[in-house]
C-alpha cells in the first residue's frame, strides 16, 4: 500500500492529473474498482477530494481513462509488430506474443482494461456497468484494438490457411486464449507454473497450431 502523498501546491494541472491516474490504477489493481472510493484516490494522490473532481467527475471516468490508455498501448504495440509484416506462421506467433507481453509488462493497466467486474447493486440489478456510463469509450477503444487482431487473422483466412472457416470466430477464440493465460499469470502468480518463458512459448505454439493449417 502506498503511503499518502503530501498535499501539493495548486497549479500543477497536467502533472496532478497523471498522479490521480497513477493512484487510481494502483488502488484498482489492489482492491478492485468497486472497493475504491474517490476519497482514497485523492489521499494517495496527495490532494483533496474536491480537487480530484476538478479533473474527473466520477471514479468511473478515471477507470475509463485508464482503460482507453491501456488499449492505446496495446494498439501501438500491435501496429509496431505489423510494420514490414508478411503473413507467415512465425509472424503470427510474434503477434500473439505481443498481446501476452503487453499484459505482463503492464499488469495493473491490464487488470483495469480487461478484468473489471461489473458495477451493479445486486445480482438482478438492471443498472448499467459504471464504465458504460462514460460514453462507451473503453469499449470503443477495445473494439478498435481487436479489429487490428481480426485483420491479421483474416489475412490468413483469405489465403485459405486457417482451420476455421469463420475468421471472426477464430479471432475471438484466439483472443480469449491469450487473455486466459495473461489473466491467470496476473491473478495467480503463486500457482506452481513451469518456467514462464516455456509456458508462454508452448501456449502460443499450441494456439498457432490450432488456428493455422
Amino acid at each position: 500500500m502506498k503511503i499518502r502523498s503530501p498535499r501539493k501546491p495548486k497549479g500543477q494541472g497536467a502533472e496532478r492529473r497523471e498522479e490521480i491516474l497513477d493512484a487510481a490504477q494502483s488502488l484498482f489493481a489492489q482492491k478492485g474498482v468497486h472497493a475504491v472510493s474517490t476519497r482514497q484516490i485523492a489521499e494517495i494522490a496527495g490532494i483533496s477530494q474536491p480537487a480530484l473532481y476538478a479533473y474527473f467527475a466520477t471514479k468511473d471516468d478515471i477507470a475509463a481513462e485508464l482503460c482507453v490508455r491501456a488499449f492505446a498501448i496495446l494498439g501501438q504495440r500491435m501496429a509496431e509488430a505489423r510494420v514490414d509484416y508478411t503473413p507467415t506462421p512465425k509472424n503470427f506467433e510474434r503477434c500473439l506474443r505481443v498481446y501476452i507481453d503487453f499484459g505482463l509488462d503492464h499488469p495493473d493497466a491490464y487488470r483495469v482494461a480487461f478484468m473489471l467486474e461489473k458495477s451493479v447493486d445486486g445480482p438482478l440489478s438492471k443498472e448499467k456497468n459504471g464504465l458504460e456510463k462514460t460514453g462507451g469509450k473503453p469499449m470503443a477503444a477495445g473494439k478498435a484494438v481487436f479489429a487490428v487482431f481480426v485483420e491479421m487473422v483474416a489475412e490468413f483466412h483469405a489465403r485459405g490457411e486457417t482451420v476455421s472457416n469463420d475468421a471472426m470466430a477464430a479471432s475471438q477464440v484466439l483472443w480469449a486464449g491469450l487473455h486466459g493465460l495473461v489473466a491467470l499469470l496476473i491473478a495467480r502468480p503463486e500457482f506452481p507454473w513451469i518456467d514462464r518463458e516455456q509456458l508462454i512459448a508452448t501456449h502460443v505454439a499450441m494456439l498457432t497450431r490450432g488456428a493455422l493449417k
